[in-house]
């Protein structure tokens, strides 16, 4: 038996409904963007709402880009977020500045040493490994090579980047990681999540889950 169970966290979620069908599918987390130039953007009284709708261990997860702490410590005081995500420049003492648990978002490519990262941010809860594209900060729908990850991160790694019902299997058997996180894999339209695809995202990783276990 397979003692690894692998998370799933969707990401990108923008009302209630969509929520609640995420977290029957089996999720483990949902994603809140707090970036204005993403389509999947809230707004903190929308996300409240959709955090309120979550069930009992989903956690709600905040996704921030480069803002100022005030902005960060205003979405906390109305929305009931569980965890925090950075994907800009932020350094360590900022991520872990606002009492809550944290991922570190590392875009992976040329030139990223991804053991001087986790060395780096070893107070994160894990390292969120993404593909590099110029201009985005995620969302992107690309994978990434994913034998550039080295074996032995201290980190949990969540992997992300492109990540779909079609290779997610293959991603977990290669990477082996604690959690895959998806967002523009299970969208019938850009920015608009398909509970349908959800579900069949969810079961592609238990699927996998299920081989590794013999």
């Amino acid at each position: 038996m397979n003692p690894h169970r692998t998370r799933v966290k969707i990401c990108g979620i923008r009302d209630a409904r969509m929520a609640e069908a995420a977290a029957r599918a089996g999720a483990d987390a949902i994603g809140l963007v707090f970036h204005e130039a993403s389509p999947r953007a809230v707004t903190a009284e929308a996300a409240s709402e959709v955090a309120r709708a979550v069930p009992a261990f989903v956690t709600v997860v905040g996704l921030f880009v480069d803002r100022d702490p005030g902005f960060v410590r205003a979405v906390l005081d109305r929305v009931p977020l569980g965890m925090l995500q950075f994907h800009g420049e932020e350094p360590p003492a900022y991520c872990a500045g606002f009492g809550l648990p944290w991922m570190r978002a590392v875009r992976v490519g040329p030139g990223v040493d991804l053991v001087e990262c986790d060395h780096r941010f070893s107070l994160a809860s894990a390292l969120l490994l993404d593909a590099q594209v110029p201009g985005l900060q995620g969302g992107s729908g690309t994978a990434f090579d994913w034998s550039l990850i080295p074996p032995g991160l201290g980190r949990p790694v969540v992997l992300s980047g492109g990540l779909d019902a079609g290779n997610v299997g293959r991603a977990i058997a290669a990477v082996k990681p604690w959690a895959v996180d998806v967002s523009s894999g299970v969208e019938s339209s850009r920015g608009v999540k398909d509970a349908t695809l959800v579900e069949g995202f969810v079961r592609s990783v238990r699927d996998a889950d299920a081989r590794a276990g013999g």
